[in-house]
């Protein structure tokens, strides 16, 4: 069976190599308010930049820190490896798995978004929006990877 847009195998290993350290530092700077801002301060190209006490600008080279950034895109680059990488026996049926929990995956988080709207304010919301980045490549992760468990355990135990 021919799967498009998938990435090859070996993508998954790198994808938990990327992802668990880059969502466990991301989650213990935000749980404990850690401040990793000092950190990895670079000349950045901004399309749009505003701070306070400067003027806004188009398309300018400012010197920010790029810590959030680049955890942000180990987290997605990561993500995105290890839920769209090719099962080393990729065929009909794990496609049909791996559509069923992408449909779960986006149905579950924007409940959770309908939700949160309803009955949170000011930052914990802005919080959680934040964290919405990353929470559908998340429950797509687990998702997938239980009925792929689900679906193993079923056959060995026919065996």
């Amino acid at each position: 069976m021919k799967t498009h847009f998938l990435f090859p195998n070996k993508f998954k290993t790198l994808g938990w190599i990327l992802f668990l350290p880059s969502l466990l530092t991301f989650t213990i700077t935000s749980l404990f308010n850690i401040d990793i801002d000092q950190y990895l301060k670079i000349k950045v190209f901004a399309i749009y930049e505003e701070t306070l006490g400067e003027r806004p600008g188009f398309f300018k080279i400012i010197t920010d820190s790029f810590s959030y950034e680049l955890l942000t895109l180990l987290i997605i680059v990561g993500g995105l490896f290890i839920c769209f990488s090719k099962l080393k026996n990729e065929d009909e049926f794990i496609s049909k798995i791996r559509y069923e929990s992408l449909v779960w995956a986006t149905y579950f988080n924007y409940l959770l978004i309908l939700f949160f709207t309803l009955f949170l304010y000011g930052m914990p919301f802005l919080n959680v929006i934040v964290y919405n980045v990353y929470t559908v490549l998340i429950f797509f992760m687990i998702r997938f990877h239980f009925q792929i468990y689900k679906l193993n355990k079923t056959t060995s135990d026919d065996e």
